[in-house]
């Protein structure tokens, strides 16, 4: 593991802590060299399905890919990274128990809808905005109108 900050690869780990349901290993790391401090996550490797995109191109999974658009929908929004984390390892653990080979970037999008409106429903619209390109600002006030009705039956 290089270190960050003087890129030195020989470090020691001060803390190892397993995530809330056993599948990341967190671990702080201190170089030897320079004594910046660091956070590594260890996770096992496995194999995902590839993502079948709109225009029909296929792509490996790509965790990082998510996160960057939850941080995008969460961004000044009390949403721990740990929760957006959870997703997506939520949305990992889905794909796994699937079991297919190749699997629609619609159906990913709708999971991380799925879990954003129970986290937090302001960062929900930001990302369905996005990904279903509101053309207008009606279809952004009806999304937000289905989302206070199924609030209220609940």
């Amino acid at each position: 593991m290089r270190c960050p900050f003087c890129s030195h690869i020989e470090d020691k780990v001060i803390d190892s802590r397993q995530s809330k349901d056993g599948d990341v290993i967190r671990r702080r790391r201190e170089c030897l060299k320079c004594e910046g401090r660091f956070t590594s996550y260890e996770r096992i490797e496995d194999i995902l399905p590839h993502v079948v995109k709109k225009d029909g191109s296929r792509q490996p999974f790509n965790r990082q890919k998510i996160l960057q658009g939850l941080e995008k929908a969460c961004e000044k929004r009390p949403i721990s990274l740990e929760d957006r984390e959870g997703l997506v390892s939520k949305i990992e653990k889905y794909l796994y128990a699937n079991g297919d080979k190749e699997i629609p970037s619609s159906m990913i999008g709708e999971l991380i809808m799925d879990g954003l409106k129970e986290i937090d429903q302001v960062a929900y619209v930001r990302f369905a905005s996005v990904y279903r390109q509101f053309k207008d600002i009606k279809e952004f006030i009806q999304e937000i109108k289905d989302i206070a009705y199924n609030k209220k039956k609940s």
